[in-house]
């Protein structure tokens, strides 16, 4: 896990640059893992989180996630978590929801990005990947990472 300052993202189902469970993928259920985050500065009114895989063959970082406005106080957000108390924005296929690993071929990176930032920025469920960059921009506390990794899994041939 990268971390800059005391702020702190990490998941009790992989470790950091190591491989995230079947379950969280396109070819298990497809649901958010559970993330703990920890080392929250004073002064954050509002946590972003991104979920990005950089390793696309279109030469483009594909967002699998985007949630705004998480409350300063969160210590966890659970595995399938509706996450009521934040706005899903929209990640890459124009979905406000959680898009799992599901890499075209090979291992890729999945960077869960923790944003703590000092204000709460005027971000709404409509609001993309660019929208919220553009939104933090110089209210960034600190930020952490959490790089999880994931292959397909082969079909077996009969």
């Amino acid at each position: 896990m990268k971390i800059l300052g005391k702020l702190s993202l990490t998941s009790s189902e992989f470790k950091h640059n190591e491989k995230m469970p079947k379950k969280y993928s396109c070819q298990g259920e497809e649901v958010n893992p559970p993330l703990e985050i920890s080392g929250i500065p004073k002064g954050a009114k509002s946590l972003v989180l991104l979920m990005e895989d950089p390793d696309t063959p279109i030469k483009m970082i594909f967002t699998h996630w985007v949630i705004c406005h998480l409350e300063p106080n969160v210590k966890k957000i659970k595995e399938n978590d509706s996450l009521e108390n934040a706005i899903v924005g929209r990640n890459s296929l124009g979905h406000n929801k959680y898009l799992g690993p599901c890499p075209p071929w090979g291992k890729h990176r999945y960077i869960f990005k923790l944003f703590a930032v000092d204000e709460k920025l005027p971000l709404t469920a409509k609001s993309k990947k660019r929208n919220v960059l553009k939104a933090i921009k110089g209210h960034i506390i600190e930020q952490a990472e959490l790089i999880g990794l994931y292959e397909r899994e082969k079909k077996e041939e009969k």
